[in-house]
């Protein structure tokens, strides 16, 4: 019972210590932590967190893969570390497992704007432009609560899926002198 509590309280620390801006702190923490609980999903995921706070991608991924892998992370923090996984494939230049990993995400939260913008730039990375674009029109048109994007909304997402859809008329176009 002792250890739980001593588990949860230095947890906590570390994570304020980021918090607060002292992701190095918390870094060197959390690193202890995960050597001495290394089947706690949520202590993989808050140090995964605190690599890439600091700018350690590759440091990251196999604690993002470890808490995925494991049991007990709440909602939230499976959502973050979906979205922390593919984000950081995304910037080692891993776009494939950058996508894969987002659409998993997507898989557990279907329509989650934020996992559905990241796999947008990834996708994007992948040189798959038109699928990219289309997303994120979609993604836009679902979320914005900008009153023109929504007066426009059932056209955005219409032209989403038909992007190349030109209307055709009768007359030629002319050509300018």
């Amino acid at each position: 019972m002792s250890d739980d509590r001593e588990r949860d309280a230095a947890l906590t620390r570390a994570v304020q210590l980021r918090e607060q801006d002292q992701a190095g702190q918390a870094r060197e923490q959390l690193v202890e932590l995960a050597e001495r609980y290394p089947q706690d999903a949520e202590i993989a995921y808050q140090t995964a967190w605190a690599h890439d706070v600091l700018g350690l991608e590759r440091e990251a991924v196999p604690f993002y893969e470890r808490a995925l892998a494991g049991a007990g992370l709440s909602p939230e923090d499976r959502h973050g570390a979906f979205l922390g996984l593919g984000s950081t494939h995304r910037v080692l230049g891993s776009y494939g497992v950058a996508s894969q990993t987002l659409r998993r995400g997507l898989d557990e939260f279907p329509d989650d704007p934020a996992l559905q913008a990241f796999l947008g730039m990834a996708l994007y990375n992948q040189g798959e432009s038109r699928e990219a674009v289309r997303l994120l029109l979609k993604t836009l048109a679902a979320t914005s609560g900008d009153r023109r994007v929504q007066g426009y909304r059932r056209a955005i997402e219409y032209y989403a899926d038909d992007l190349d859809g030109v209307q055709q008329t009768d007359e030629e176009p002319q050509e300018k002198s």
